[in-house]
């Protein structure tokens, strides 16, 4: 059986932003005659506000949290905790005082069902401060530097580049590629999409682990090359 995983930020919308509506109306098309399965960093609630509740419905399943709060519609069928070490905390804290981005907007550590976000400008922030951190960040690699350095010191968690502005950390193997379990990756077609498929990125433990496999990995760079090659397929 052929099946289509997709990520959500820069792979289905724009970062934190609705999906294009008449990409929503084709993709819902789609997702009616295909199996389509969601996978994403963010909770239920933000996923909601970007992807319609038809399309949530139509997919077989939906991986909120990099797979550790999963939904079938409306049905939760698993959810994982996390807890931090206080250590870790504190280096996030101190990131927050140090980092030479002059812009703070509140929210900066978000604990969801076994993941944790974080991020320097803060989840607060509107479509102009977030661009203005993403060029920041694209002339510092502030978030690699970050990501890298909590990694070392904490080698039982997984640390990665995650949407535009922001880190995620989950307990070790607890990434996206978990999800994996629910599928037969012997008899199986896979196809996934996603956007940070560059090691560090929060797409590239799936992404390796499907092309290990032999199964069709797409590197997109937004959610339009991502309807343009589903309509090439």
């Amino acid at each position: 059986m052929t099946h289509f995983i997709f990520d959500v930020d820069g792979t289905l919308t724009p970062s934190r932003e609705c999906m294009d509506k008449e990409f929503a109306d084709w993709f819902e098309h789609f997702a009616t005659h295909n199996s389509v399965y969601i996978v994403t960093g963010s909770d239920r609630t933000k996923t909601l506000e970007q992807i319609p509740y038809p399309i949530y419905n139509l997919a077989i399943r939906v991986y909120q949290c990099s797979g550790n709060d999963v939904w079938e519609q409306d049905r939760n069928i698993r959810t994982e905790t996390i807890d931090l070490p206080e250590a870790m905390l504190d280096i996030m804290y101190l990131y927050l005082e140090q980092s030479k981005f002059e812009y703070r907007t509140g929210h900066h550590i978000d604990i969801r069902p076994g993941l944790v976000n974080f991020s320097v400008v803060g989840r607060g922030c509107d479509s102009e401060m977030r661009q203005k951190y993403i060029d920041w960040d694209n002339k510092t690699a502030e978030r690699e530097f970050m990501a890298d350095n909590i990694s070392s010191l904490f080698p039982e968690f997984d640390v990665q580049v995650a949407g535009e502005t922001g880190i995620d950390i989950t307990v070790k193997g607890k990434d996206k590629s978990q999800i994996l379990v629910d599928f037969d990756l012997n008899s199986d077609k896979i196809y996934f999409f996603g956007d940070k498929m560059e090691p560090g990125g929060n797409d590239y433990s799936l992404g390796f682990a499907l092309a290990t496999k032999g199964h069709d990995i797409k590197q997109v760079k937004d959610w339009r090359e991502t309807w343009q090659t589903l309509k090439g397929l």
